[in-house]
């Protein structure tokens, strides 16, 4: 009864007052309770896009990804500058395995966070690189299924070639049998070279791209690039030069990651990082598309 009472309170409510309760929901993790707040203040003002996002992260903490997809767009449709409608519409995207499309709006919800001088940690970059990951695991695994077509039809190209070389050798009368026994002998000798040869090659290919991986302390915590310029701070964190320089002048004196406040002047090159990730890249060339 309790449950339908509040229910029933929230009739005559404004739609920011529903946005409250919705809220308060929220907080207690009554989600599904929170969305029917969402909902009704959206039924009188459809307009506010907050309303969406809101629903929409209540569906995310459900598991529920097309749903809030559709919040998320429509929020977007609103205003196209939410920071969190891009962000929770590419979370929802990577759980539903739209790589692309994820990377896309998150890699906007971090411009528009940095125009907008508004921090949210490493929450979206955290994101970005998951979503990167994936979708280069997903591109690896088409390539890998390409080789195999092309090792199993080069393998087959060599064994009819073998064939086709010893079937000659039959149909030649000026050879006896103990010339063919010996040249077909060898054309079977020179054939399985070759196969083992082309084996041992994509073995070594298969064996590289098992290590393909580039651990998160190379890439930076703002761009979530391959650091180039690397710079630590007086918190320990290190980021890209460029990026935090950024950071510094167009969101505020701070580190993204502690909040520590923080100046141009207290940059120091990250000199070992620098070492680090050169060598990395000097043995995974492949790195540099990741």
């Amino acid at each position: 009864m309790g449950s339908k009472n509040n229910i029933y309170s929230t009739a005559n409510l404004s739609d920011s007052d529903l946005k409250d309760e919705g809220n308060k929901l929220f907080s207690r993790r009554k989600y599904d309770d929170a969305i029917g707040c969402y909902t009704k203040a959206i039924i009188k003002n459809p307009a506010k896009p907050t309303y969406f996002t809101n629903r929409a992260l209540c569906h995310l903490k459900l598991k529920r990804w097309d749903l809030a997809c559709q919040d998320c767009r429509k929020a977007l449709d609103l205003d196209q500058t939410l920071v969190k409608g891009h962000f929770f519409l590419g979370q929802s995207l990577l759980e539903l395995e739209c790589y692309d499309e994820a990377i896309k709006h998150l890699q906007r919800a971090c411009d528009l966070a940095k125009e907008q001088r508004r921090n949210f940690g490493d929450d979206i970059a955290s994101q970005l690189r998951l979503a990167r990951k994936k979708r280069f695991t997903v591109q690896e695994e088409k390539r890998i299924c390409k080789e195999i077509e092309l090792q199993t039809y080069v393998n087959r190209l060599i064994n009819d070639d073998m064939q086709s070389r010893i079937a000659k050798l039959k149909l030649d009368e000026s050879l006896n049998e103990e010339a063919i026994e010996e040249q077909s002998s060898s054309i079977v000798t020179e054939s399985e070279n070759h196969i083992t040869e082309l084996n041992n090659m994509f073995a070594k290919i298969d064996d590289n791209r098992r290590k393909r991986d580039v651990p998160d302390y190379l890439c930076g915590k703002i761009s979530f690039e391959i650091l180039q310029d690397p710079v630590i701070t007086p918190s320990g964190i290190t980021y890209e030069r460029k990026d935090i320089e950024e950071h510094l002048q167009r969101v505020g004196h701070f580190d993204p990651v502690t909040r520590v406040q923080l100046t141009q002047d207290q940059l120091i090159p990250n000199f070992s990082m620098k070492e680090v990730v050169d060598a990395f890249l000097q043995e995974n060339e492949w790195a540099l598309d990741y």
